[in-house]
């Protein structure tokens, strides 16, 4: 029993390894997306989590903000980005880099790779130097570039597309590596494989620099940076107390200055180390963490217990509400009206109830008149990046197959002026604005843009997907419908 309990006291993890384990499951609840290949498509999706963390992982259950601000960025020219803008200044300004330290997913991550028993790089002037690239990042790909291309009318969210190592581990791999998808690979090309190649550089920098991603690249921790020094929580220096010994920017793994400046994460590891207890970890003026001993830690012993149980009831709702198979949850929820139950018969195999719907230039589509035909509906918005991307090969299909029906669909709720957005496009296809979101319903339509779906002539469902699209995969579709 003492070799027990010694051994317990050598390896307990630290309450930050705990909270930083627990956030990451709890933005992670949908568990059973890794057993189905797929998102989760809930109503929360659309909610932004603090940290780092893939939208397209299969077990996020929440938007990624660094993600969501490119996409805002990316649509600035038809809507204003108040929503992103709003989320990203509550948590910046009331956690600030706290949330690097404690709530990130790929912080957490980064620093079980630093574990493994290598030869390790020290900080150095170098190193603080380079902790700007991550602002430069900031400036060009998550802003600059993404409006360049607003303005273009073709939505870049660049630093998601071409360096975020959580989008190609968490969603791509996530998605990838499950057999369900397997048919996917084939469509791969270089973009992924250079995504691939950054993954794998930054892991193994991970490895022998502390938190080499979050320190020199991670554009979400510089923007935290950017208000760290007004946020509401982290720790704090009383300079009236403080001798500038060095001793915390000498046991500080991140590439500080000062305590509490840009680069500190909050860990918390000089608020036990300063020799003259003059930092401590507070919220506003409120002490959570500092030297004092005794009477203090008592005192919040029980208040800690209480948020420790809450949290845990939180999780362990979140779990259970993601992953309840769906059998149990309609047993339990009350029958659904008919209007409730509109959305049948879009499953793949099932033909698609008959539907109308007005066209931008005037005219009406109605799936009935096109019996015969093979009809492909895309579901796509302004702001999305891929469902730009792809409307030229919906244009090119359609002039090369005038005997097909299509429909493209702009499935948004965000109102905004589609027209004024189309204005200079020569795309030629039949737009028209699903107002009210009832026909994306209709459609088994989610919050995952852009989605596809191909009918044969008999209004039968032979595909019916989220996720971009190839001509080569059109081409498949409509040989398949014919």
């Amino acid at each position: 029993m003492d070799k027990l309990k010694s051994w317990w006291s050598a390896h307990r993890p630290s309450t930050r390894r705990l909270v930083q384990l627990y956030t990451a499951l709890l933005y992670n609840a949908h568990l059973k997306g890794f057993a189905e290949g797929e998102i989760y498509r809930g109503g929360v999706k659309g909610l932004c989590v603090p940290g780092l963390n893939c939208y397209s992982c299969p077990a996020a259950v929440g938007a990624c903000p660094l993600g969501a601000l490119q996409n805002a960025v990316a649509a600035s020219a038809s809507r204003p980005a108040f929503y992103v803008v709003g989320v990203l200044l509550l948590f910046g300004l009331t956690l600030g880099r706290v949330i690097c330290g404690w709530a990130c997913p790929m912080g957490l991550l980064q620093e079980l790779l630093h574990k493994l028993p290598t030869p390790k790089l020290k900080k150095s002037r170098l190193t603080r130097a380079l902790s700007w690239v991550k602002y430069g990042l900031l400036a060009l790909l998550v802003i600059a570039v993404p409006l360049y291309y607003a303005f273009r009318r073709t939505p870049l969210p660049a630093f998601c597309k071409y360096i975020c190592p959580a989008g190609t581990l968490e969603g791509a791999l996530g998605l990838l590596l499950h057999p369900a998808n397997g048919d996917k690979l084939g469509l791969l090309g270089p973009l992924f494989s250079n995504k691939l190649i950054v993954l794998l550089l930054i892991a193994l920098a991970c490895v022998f620099l502390y938190r080499a991603f979050c320190r020199f690249l991670c554009p979400l921790g510089a923007l935290y940076g950017l208000m760290t020094r007004l946020a509401l929580l982290g720790v704090k220096l009383d300079a009236g107390r403080c001798t500038d010994c060095g001793v915390c920017r000498a046991v500080c793994p991140m590439d500080i200055r000062r305590v509490g400046d840009r680069e500190c994460i909050s860990c918390g590891k000089c608020v036990s180390r300063c020799p003259e207890a003059a930092i401590r970890f507070q919220a506003g003026k409120i002490v959570l963490h500092d030297l004092a001993p005794g009477a203090a830690a008592k005192r919040n012993t029980k208040n800690r217990i209480l948020a420790g149980a809450l949290a845990l009831a939180l999780l362990a709702g979140a779990l259970v509400g993601f992953n309840l198979p769906a059998a149990s949850r309609e047993a339990s929820e009350p029958a659904e009206t008919a209007s409730q139950s509109e959305a049948v018969g879009n499953a793949v195999g099932e033909r698609l109830p008959d539907f109308s719907v007005a066209m931008m230039d005037g005219t009406e589509f109605r799936l009935s008149d096109h019996r015969g035909q093979p009809v492909l509906l895309n579901v796509w918005a302004t702001w999305c990046g891929p469902c730009v991307k792809e409307l030229p090969y919906f244009a090119d299909f359609a002039r090369a197959h005038p005997d097909a029906a299509l429909l493209a669909l702009h499935g948004s709720l965000i109102t905004e002026d589609v027209a004024a957005w189309l204005a200079g496009t020569d795309y030629g296809l039949p737009f028209a604005v699903d107002a009210d979101g009832s026909l994306s319903k209709l459609l088994g339509v989610g919050s995952m843009l852009p989605h596809t779906l191909v009918l044969d002539g008999r209004g039968v469902v032979i595909y019916n997907a989220p996720g971009s699209v190839t001509p080569e995969l059109l081409e498949q579709l409509y040989q398949k419908a014919k």
